[in-house]
């Protein structure tokens, strides 16, 4: 095991959209309607422009799959009052719904927005990687459902190692909609979808804010 522990890969340009992922995850661990532990963002933007005393189009799309990054240094975990979140060992950030109190500091604190508050519960909880099934030698569910096998995880070093030049991309704060990468030093490594560079020249948006 790295020492930075577990790190999630994503590889935009082989997303479909599909939602398989997030299906997977929320049937794996029975979650409620509007609790998403991994959401497929829509991302889009571009228009008519006018060029020359003509107009082109500037049209572009993608897909960015997010779940909690399992952060190096995970911001829910130093707010919450109850000290109800952890990391463990391998990396792994974990809520004890036991230890906590539903004030959703957490979920006000993350850049990610990845832990939600249950209502029927009353408590927040998010993206545990699938730990369980990591401890049988199993990987996540979205990583082993997704279809385009655009989805990997493993150790750092080792995600790094395996699609060398990409290896630096999780850093990257321009890739829409990630915020900046230095605010909790996400454990996650994407490959850019080629019209991430349109998103961050002109004006993009997430298209389906109503299921993120």
């Amino acid at each position: 095991m790295s020492e930075n522990g577990y790190a999630f890969y994503f590889d935009s340009t082989a997303c479909t959209g599909c939602k398989t992922c997030q299906i997977a995850c929320k049937d794996k661990h029975d979650l409620a309607v509007g609790v998403n532990w991994r959401r497929v963002y829509e991302v889009s933007g571009g228009d008519w422009v006018l060029d020359e005393g003509g107009y082109r189009n500037s049209v572009f799309g993608y897909y960015m799959s997010l779940a909690c990054n399992h952060c190096a240094n995970p911001i829910c975990l130093e707010v919450c009052p109850t000290k109800a979140i952890s990391k463990r060992d391998d990396g792994i950030v974990l809520i004890d719904q036991n230890a906590c109190i539903g004030c959703r500091y957490c979920e006000w604190a993350c850049p990610y927005g990845a832990p939600q508050f249950q209502d029927d519960i009353g408590r927040m909880s998010k993206c545990t990687l699938c730990y369980d099934y990591i401890d049988e030698g199993k990987s996540p569910a979205c990583v082993a459902a997704c279809p385009s096998r655009a989805l990997d995880f493993g150790p750092l070093d080792e995600m790094e190692a395996k699609y060398g030049e990409t290896s630096e991309l999780h850093r990257v704060a321009e890739i829409y909609p990630l915020p900046d990468p230095s605010l909790t030093e996400p454990s996650l490594i994407v490959k850019p979808h080629r019209n991430a560079v349109n998103a961050a020249n002109q004006p993009a948006r997430v298209a389906n804010t109503e299921e993120v």
